[in-house]
């Protein structure tokens, strides 16, 4: 390979690769169907044309038709005055009008078949451009919801939501923390309400269990005092006269009783 070759090649990748970043989709769809219109114009101008050189030829072409016709009875009319010769220069002159009708007929036929071929390309080529818009507009749309997601793709990687959510987790921990001091802290006041309280009962029936031993000790005739215990003689000895003063007691009280 040449170094023209090389050099041709580098230059023709280079304007292909700045073309390619040039080129927006949205633009270019715009332009397409400009130059589509413009095209339009352009054959619709060619038919006009067309259709005008068909139409003038026609007219000729039925001129030389009528002047062909007009002298062939102007020689069949010499002819039938006996005069050959004039007879002889019409037919000349209608056979000069008859081949250029002959002419005209064969490029009208040809005009007739160009006009045709233009009016199905020009009908064509309205269908197309009617079929590009409408694909135009289609395209345009999605070209719109594509940059509108890719901004908001990029705008959701831009934010730092990894931080964020692991503020929510530290925070979320923090309140449970608190939470579980709060429960705590209820317990411990319930525990020492509680305590409190078996105290205070324990401190309300002192007194009774003090006066259940006072009694006690009257029923046995002793007395009972912290940090003193009678004598077990002594205590038997007194047991025994408080059980016969009972009795006593008991046996008077069955008395009276019998007597009412």
């Amino acid at each position: 390979m040449g170094l023209f070759d090389r050099i041709s090649r580098v230059v023709k990748a280079n304007l292909n690769d700045l073309v390619n970043k040039a080129e927006d989709p949205e633009k270019i769809l715009e332009q397409s169907v400009t130059d589509m219109q413009e095209d339009l114009v352009q054959l619709r101008q060619a038919v006009a044309s067309a259709i005008a050189t068909q139409k003038r030829t026609q007219t000729q072409y039925n001129q030389a038709e009528s002047q062909s016709n007009q002298w062939q009875q102007r020689a069949q009319l010499a002819l039938q005055k006996g005069d050959e010769t004039l007879a002889r220069e019409a037919l000349v002159r209608k056979k000069s009008h008859a081949d250029t009708a002959a002419t005209l007929k064969a490029s009208l036929d040809q005009q007739s078949a160009q006009v045709e071929s233009l009016k199905r390309n020009l009908i064509g080529l309205e269908s197309k451009i009617s079929e590009a818009k409408t694909k135009k507009d289609m395209l345009k749309a999605r070209i719109s919801a594509a940059k509108a997601q890719e901004q908001l793709n990029n705008s959701i990687g831009s934010l730092n939501t990894g931080s964020s959510m692991a503020a929510f987790d530290r925070m979320e921990e923090k309140v449970l923390q608190i939470e579980a001091r709060a429960g705590a802290s209820a317990e411990l006041a319930a525990g020492g309400s509680n305590l409190e309280e078996q105290f205070r009962l324990l401190e309300s029936g002192g007194d009774v269990d003090d006066e259940l031993a006072q009694m006690k000790a009257q029923l046995t005739g002793g007395s009972v005092s912290q940090g003193q215990l009678p004598a077990a003689g002594k205590t038997a000895a007194r047991s025994s006269e408080s059980s016969q003063v009972i009795d006593a007691e008991l046996e008077e009280l069955r008395s009276e009783l019998n007597k009412m």
